[in-house]
């Protein structure tokens, strides 16, 4: 009925890909967060990253982070085009994330530095 694939890590379980073949009101949580944590726990990992967008993950507990990807762009004016926009995407989704983790579920207290 449905499945979700993670990537194990060194401490790190990494969420990224879940499909259904049929439509069951919270299967998506309940397979791809809850039941991710739950592993992650039952084996010993520190972290469960849910992966990139959704701020509903925010009221599950996951505080929004940095994520990161790395691709090879050929052609070097392509890739200069590139890099442009993702330095002004950088620093609207740092602005994003500063405003995501003020309405978040957890206590405000003093800067933690966060992987």
């Amino acid at each position: 009925m449905a499945g979700a694939m993670n990537l194990i890590g060194r401490d790190t379980l990494y969420g990224r890909y879940w499909g259904a073949t049929e439509h069951v009101p919270m299967m998506h949580f309940e397979l791809c967060y809850y039941q991710a944590i739950d592993w992650a726990l039952a084996q010993g990992l520190t972290r469960v990253e849910a992966g990139a967008q959704g701020e509903h993950k925010i009221a599950r507990g996951y505080r929004p982070v940095m994520c990161h990807s790395v691709h090879w762009i050929g052609d070097a004016q392509f890739r200069a085009a590139i890099a442009d926009y993702l330095d002004r995407e950088r620093a609207a989704v740092g602005r994003e994330i500063e405003v995501l983790t003020s309405l978040g579920p957890f206590r405000h207290e003093a800067h933690v530095e966060q992987d």
